[in-house]
C-alpha cells in the first residue's frame, strides 16, 4: 500500500455495519481471514468503540496475520446524542490509548484521520500522527476524505501512505484528478462505496450524487448484462473499481456470511474483459466534484 511495507489484500473487510451483539460476528471475521482477506477497516465511533473491541477479541493469537486499521476524529458527546468534528492534536493522542486497548493490541498498522476539512489544523494532524509512529504505536498513517483541497495538503504536507475515498461506476469524481494525483504520489487508495448503496446490485433505481434515475437503471444493467461465467453483478462492479491502477483495495462493509461469501468469491473471480469494461464506463456520464476544489 502506497509506500509502506503493507501487503493488503485487494478486498478489505470494512466492519462499520457489522454489529457487535451478533454471536456470529467473530466467526464472520475469522471465515473473512481464511478466505484471503487480511485487511479490516473499523473505527472509533463504530459503535461507540464496541466494534474495536469486537475485533480485539476475534483476533487474540492472530495478529500477526491481519492489517488493522482503524480511525480517529469523530467524538462522541459525553450524553450519547451524536458525535463532534474534532481533529485537535490532543483528542488525536489521548484516543489512540483507548483505541489500542479496545483492539487487544500494541500498535495500529494504519491509523487514519477519520474525514478533514481545510478549515482543520493539519500540521498539528500531521504531528500527532508522527509521534505516535515515532512512539510505536501506529506504523503508518492516512486520511479517509472526497475532498480534493484536503488530500493535496496532506500529500504535500505529510507521510501519509494512503486515502480512502468514494468511488464507483456511479461515482467517478476521483477519476478526474485525484487518482492519478495519488498514484504519482505513491500513495495508496482504499476505495469504499463500489456497489453505491446497493443501486448498482440490487437495489431499485433511485437518483444518486447528479445521476437521474434513469442512468442508475442503465448502468445497473450494463453490469447485469456482463454477470455471467460465475461473476456476480457486485463482483463486476467491484472489478471496475479494481481495474483502476491507483486502486489498491476496495473496502467492502460485511455484515452477514452471503456479503462475505459475494466478497470473497470476488477475489477468485474472473475480471471482466477491457472491451466490458470500456462498456461500462460508457453506460453512464462522468460525473465531478463540485465542492472542495
Amino acid at each position: 500500500m502506497g509506500k509502506s511495507d503493507l501487503e493488503i489484500s485487494r478486498i478489505g473487510f470494512g466492519c462499520m455495519s457489522l454489529d457487535p451483539q451478533d454471536p456470529n460476528g467473530e466467526n464472520i471475521l475469522h471465515t473473512a481471514m481464511d478466505g484471503g482477506i487480511n485487511y479490516f477497516d473499523t473505527a472509533d465511533m463504530y459503535h461507540k468503540g464496541l466494534n474495536e473491541s469486537m475485533l480485539g477479541r476475534a483476533f487474540q493469537g492472530k495478529r500477526n496475520k491481519l492489517i488493522l486499521a482503524t480511525k480517529v476524529g469523530n467524538q462522541w458527546r459525553s450524553d450519547g446524542s451524536g458525535w463532534d468534528w474534532n481533529p485537535s492534536k490532543k483528542y488525536i493522542l489521548s484516543s489512540i490509548d483507548q483505541s489500542l486497548e479496545r483492539l487487544q493490541t500494541d500498535y495500529i498498522d494504519l491509523y487514519q484521520l477519520h474525514g478533514g476539512t481545510i478549515e482543520d489544523p493539519i500540521d498539528d494532524v500531521i504531528e500527532a500522527f508522527e509521534l505516535l509512529t515515532a512512539a510505536g504505536k501506529i506504523r503508518y498513517y492516512g486520511i479517509s476524505s472526497i475532498r480534493p483541497n484536503v488530500i493535496r495538503e496532506y500529500v504535500k504536507r505529510s507521510s501519509i501512505i494512503s486515502v480512502m475515498m468514494q468511488y464507483s461506476l456511479l461515482d467517478r469524481r476521483p477519476e478526474e484528478e485525484m487518482l492519478p494525483f495519488l498514484n504519482e504520489n505513491q500513495v495508496g487508495v482504499l476505495a469504499r462505496g463500489s456497489i453505491a448503496k446497493g443501486l448498482l446490485i440490487s437495489k431499485p433505481p433511485e437518483a444518486y450524487l447528479n445521476h437521474p434515475v434513469e442512468q442508475i437503471a442503465k448502468a445497473a444493467r450494463a453490469i447485469k448484462d456482463i454477470s455471467y461465467d460465475g461473476r456476480s453483478a457486485e463482483s463486476v462492479a467491484i472489478h471496475y473499481v479494481l481495474d483502476h491502477p491507483s486502486i489498491t483495495s476496495v473496502v467492502i462493509g460485511i455484515r452477514t456470511e452471503a456479503q462475505l461469501k459475494d466478497a470473497v468469491d470476488t477475489i477468485y473471480s474472473n475480471s471482466p474483459s477491457k472491451s466490458e469494461l470500456k462498456n461500462l464506463s460508457g453506460s453512464i456520464p462522468v460525473n465531478f466534484y463540485d465542492n472542495y476544489r
